[in-house]
């Protein structure tokens, strides 16, 4: 049975599955993002994005969007989450939920939170959502297909491009 409580401002699910979320923790984790929408900050859009991410040891950090009136200094749901549990010392992610207001189809994090997601590593699994908690299951891979990684700073590169002038 799973379990849920909360200290010093983040929840913890106990999660007794062993690599997949019970069907309990996924609604719990959805349940967070729901609520997390609940603070958004979006005067301008009116759209409102919850998050909740879960921590391989069961934390469970939520985000909402935050806009601003320099539209480009807004921060999504997704990117306030994962920063959050950054600045807790936290690198890698079991899950994340993403809930929103839409009825007609399941919420999907945008192109740079997929980014922002896949930072921290492939094999996090991201839950669409509805307000009436059906979702849908994607990996950061099914989101970002052939991606760009930390990884890839690493690999050998040519240092000595020739100047064609």
């Amino acid at each position: 049975m799973d379990q849920a409580k909360f200290s010093e401002g983040v929840m913890h699910i106990k999660d007794h599955g062993s690599t997949h979320l019970s069907q309990e923790t996924v609604k719990k984790l959805i349940h967070q993002s729901q609520e997390a929408k609940q603070q958004a900050y979006c005067p301008y859009s009116k759209f409102r994005v919850g998050a909740a991410l879960l921590t391989p040891d069961n934390c469970v950090f939520t985000g909402c969007n935050v806009e601003n009136a320099c539209y480009n200094l807004g921060v999504c749901a997704e990117r306030n989450a994962i920063s959050k549990a950054v600045s807790e010392g936290y690198r890698s992610f079991k899950a994340i939920a993403i809930a929103s207001d839409m009825n007609d189809q399941f919420i999907s994090p945008c192109g740079g939170c997929r980014q922002f997601i896949r930072e921290f590593g492939s094999n996090c699994d991201v839950y669409l959502s509805k307000p009436d908690g059906s979702y849908l299951k994607m990996t950061v891979d099914e989101l970002l297909p052939v991606s760009f990684g930390p990884e890839e700073l690493s690999m050998k590169k040519v240092f000595d491009i020739p100047n064609e002038y």
